[in-house]
């Protein structure tokens, strides 16, 4: 019997090829703020720096927690261990940084990943966009909070007073974003009414694209089987609420995490103080991030502190230097883990 031919140049190939074409262009792109924080790592506490290590390392884990505290609760689903929960937060944070794409490449990578454990496409939607919406509830809490205590200190200068506003706003905006989608959900016929707008939309789109040689690229079972799910899981959420509780925990972690990222870095640089700009900050950051290509949401961030009164060349510092030690220790912890499970060493 003769000797099947290897494929050398298999979907997943090309998928691991691509990323790492993709990883270059991020270290590229990086490359002048690499070098930068190298030379400020002198001015730095670096056994401070280390803390980043076991920090980062528990915020992913928290940020699955997110996910699968909730799934726990579903009775088709297979079980997660806490390396698991580790290991594919872990990659899901790699995909967020090395593929530009804003939560897109994420939330493809997460459905993919957690389809060997019985999660749907409409499942794993319905738990990125609950991650996003925790956090951001709770990024909009620690933003009034500092900006309480700032107001309180007098610590922000007048011409300054309209980022007030504006970052409210901005989070108010995304609260109503997410209420819309929840509105849609909610209800079924809803559902189906957007579903078939979406389908007649990317046909028409297609057709025009391939003039006319392809007329459909998505079957219209495949549209409403994942819209479907989403109004189940949404449902499932409403009626058992108590289902939310630990995930909004978890949530509230991941967020502390995420500032207390930030604020290693201010404090190796001998400026705790910076804590309360940093929560606004990040909150600001936090509206762009899964929306926008990475990199935005740093700019957004020191763009923040700097209209709050932050000088300029901190205000830098500390966003570049946290960027760039991110994304080192991002693509050293994750990209092994990624590889394995694109070559589908790690799944169940």
């Amino acid at each position: 019997m003769a000797a099947k031919k290897r494929k050398w140049f298999s979907f997943r190939t090309i998928l691991v090829i691509l990323t790492a074409i993709l990883v270059g262009y991020v270290i590229y792109q990086n490359w002048p703020d690499i070098l930068e924080t190298l030379g400020h790592l002198q001015e730095t506490n670096v056994f401070v720096l280390l803390l980043l290590i076991p920090e980062q390392l528990f915020m992913y884990f928290a940020c699955g927690q997110i996910f699968f505290s909730y799934l726990s609760h579903q009775r088709d689903v297979k079980k997660f261990s806490n390396q698991e929960i580790l290991r594919i937060s872990t990659e899901l944070n790699f995909v967020n940084h090395a593929v530009p794409a804003g939560g897109i490449g994420g939330l493809a990578f997460l459905t993919y990943r957690l389809s060997p454990y019985n999660v749907s496409a409409g499942q794993a939607s319905f738990l990125y966009l609950f991650r996003y919406a925790v956090t951001t509830v709770i990024n909009y809490m620690q933003a009034l909070i500092a900006i309480i205590v700032l107001l309180a200190f007098n610590l922000i200068p007048d011409e300054a007073r309209w980022i007030i506003p504006v970052s409210l706003l901005m989070n108010l905006a995304v609260f109503a974003f997410l209420w819309f989608v929840i509105f849609v959900a909610i209800k079924k016929s809803r559902i189906e009414k957007i579903s078939s707008i979406l389908e007649k939309t990317t046909n028409i789109i297609i057709r025009i694209v391939t003039f006319g040689h392809k007329k459909q690229l998505i079957k219209h079972e495949i549209i409403e089987d994942y819209f479907s799910d989403i109004h189940n899981s949404v449902k499932i959420a409403r009626d058992n609420k108590k289902y939310l509780k630990k995930p909004a925990i978890w949530g509230f972690v991941y967020s502390l995490c995420e500032v207390g990222t930030y604020w290693i870095v201010a404090i190796s640089l001998g400026r705790p103080e910076l804590l309360a700009y940093i929560m606004v900050g990040e909150a600001i950051g936090s509206v762009f991030d899964g929306i926008v290509p990475y990199g935005l949401y740093e700019l957004g961030m020191a763009g923040v502190m700097i209209a709050l009164g932050v000088d300029f060349p901190t205000a830098t510092i500390v966003t570049v230097m946290t960027r760039v030690i991110t994304l080192l220790f991002t693509i050293i912890s994750g990209s092994i883990p990624y590889y394995k499970a694109i070559k589908g060493k790690n799944e169940s």
